[in-house]
């Protein structure tokens, strides 16, 4: 029997913001802790249903570039699994990617965007550019998707193909790290194929890359680890993460995050209405509750992710976790 999509009714309060005392706004979500070996160790909502990963499917995807054959370099590694904020070190980095394989920003087949972070944003128009695919979040996987190609002697025009061997590769990979087939597959924003699993499977998936058993896992957490800024930005989420727990930190778009620790512990986290803002907070917290990082991580982490809620000049609230 197919496990059900995600519903309004699968999700419970794991955030509120609170002002002067009293909740103003709810954020309702669904998360999954589990350890290297599946096993679960704290949920909240009902984490067996299909919710579309997004882009924290990267690391599964970054795994199965790997299995190609293809020996990326530490950096190109990290970009092949990123998120990132289009900074230019960002866009030199990938044009560079592509060039090393005899390519160069034309091949790519994600849309033209302007950079993800706000600052590398206003630098961008400031020097008077329009918008590219290289700036573009996701052109770091697409370029990693074309190295792979390149070094394989796939097709690299139709790289984004549902048939393509590449992708075929992709979702073998990610059958085999979350013990499910995909329910569903469609096209994230950037174009690639996108395979819907449950929140549970995912947390698996991302808890085995995690646990670094495998010299591909290794790899991928050693390159994140030494190149943590790439896999978002200076500052940013899942960067400060990476750097404060080792391990590997992962956003995906509408609403979800997935965080796996040194010691094979991973969550998984879908935040209902599609929101950001709650998602590293209830991650952090629920990796605290289990035991899977320290009181001082999650609290040095928190205050960095903070929303306070503002009174004039004063703060008097927060958005606060709710487990």
């Amino acid at each position: 029997m197919t496990a059900p999509w995600l519903e309004a009714s699968d999700a419970v309060v794991v955030a509120e913001l609170v002002r002067d005392g009293f909740t103003e706004s709810f954020h309702h979500g669904v998360l999954a802790v589990v350890d290297q070996h599946g096993s679960t160790l704290l949920e909240r909502g009902n984490p067996d249903a299909i919710v579309y990963p997004r882009s924290t499917l990267k690391p599964l995807q970054a795994i199965a570039v790997m299995e190609t054959g293809i020996e990326l370099s530490p950096l190109n590694l990290t970009l092949t699994t990123a998120s990132h904020c289009g900074s230019a070190q960002h866009r030199e980095a990938i044009r560079a990617l592509l060039k090393e394989y005899g390519l160069d920003e034309s091949a790519l087949r994600c849309p033209k965007d302007w950079p993800l972070g706000n600052a590398e944003r206003a630098q961008y128009l400031a020097e008077g550019h329009e918008t590219s695919s290289l700036a573009m979040n996701c052109s770091g996987k697409h370029a990693g998707f074309l190295a792979a190609c390149t070094h394989a002697g796939f097709g690299t025009e139709d790289y984004l193909s549902f048939d393509h061997p590449l992708q075929q590769a992709i979702v073998e990979t990610i059958t085999r790290y979350t013990g499910e087939a995909p329910t569903f597959t469609s096209r994230d924003g950037c174009g690639a194929p996108l395979h819907a699993l449950s929140l549970r499977g995912l947390a698996r998936g991302i808890a085995k890359i995690a646990a670094g058993t495998s010299e591909h896992e290794q790899q991928l957490l050693n390159a994140v680890r030494d190149n943590a800024w790439a896999i978002d930005g200076e500052g940013r989420d899942n960067t400060v993460t990476i750097e404060t727990l080792g391990g590997i930190a992962k956003i995906g778009a509408e609403g979800l995050v997935v965080i796996g620790t040194p010691s094979g512990v991973a969550v998984a986290v879908k935040i209902l209405d599609g929101s950001m803002r709650a998602t590293s907070l209830v991650a952090l917290a629920a990796l605290e509750q289990v035991g899977a990082i320290s009181p001082a991580d999650a609290t040095a982490l928190s205050a960095r992710m903070a929303h306070p809620v503002s009174g004039g000049e004063a703060i008097i609230g927060a958005l606060e976790v709710q487990l």
